[in-house]
């Protein structure tokens, strides 16, 4: 994406437009640390965590100073809330079958009362990684309802256009009810 000129940081772009820095950042499904690092460079007090040490290594090697944690989103505690908690890179659809209620609960028991959280995904097979299983939007709505979290705001994607159904993508926007 980088080498045809097209931004690679639109999700610490879209978190820049919920809440200024220094505020605190959850990068739930961290992977290998790219969003963490430059919201990071932002200013945002960060926290990254994962389930695949291997991706963690790579974080720590890239960004040692920053906060990464080995964590399954379906039964993590980290003890503090976030004012963001964000799921960026398809990390929906890419839970292990039947842990998004599960997963949802963990997200709300990590955001702070006035925060949010940030999920953005593909919705169909063009917008996901080949063989993944598209997640229904219906479905993240299920688990995020029951977990106490009601919809903010959605959109098409990370540059916060208006979202259509007849997308691919959604990036959907949570906080505590």
């Amino acid at each position: 994406m980088a080498a045809r000129g097209e931004d690679i940081h639109g999700e610490a772009a879209f978190v820049t437009g919920l809440v200024d820095p220094p505020a605190r950042v959850l990068d739930a499904g961290c992977g290998t640390g790219r969003i963490a690092v430059r919201l990071d460079e932002l200013g945002y007090a960060v926290v990254g965590a994962d389930v695949d040490e291997a991706m963690l290594e790579v974080a720590r090697a890239e960004a040692p100073g920053l906060d990464w944690r080995q964590a399954d989103l379906a039964s993590f505690e980290l003890g503090e809330r976030f004012d963001v908690v964000l799921l960026a890179g398809n990390i929906v659809p890419l839970l292990e079958p039947g842990t998004l209620a599960a997963v949802a609960g963990r997200l709300a028991a990590h955001v702070a009362p006035g925060g949010a959280v940030v999920c953005g995904f593909g919705l169909d097979a063009a917008h996901l990684p080949p063989g993944c299983p598209v997640t229904p939007l219906a479905e993240l709505e299920r688990a995020m309802t029951a977990a106490g979290l009601a919809l903010r705001d959605r959109y098409a994607g990370w540059d916060g256009a208006p979202y259509d159904a007849s997308g691919g993508y959604v990036v959907s926007v949570h906080a505590p009810a």
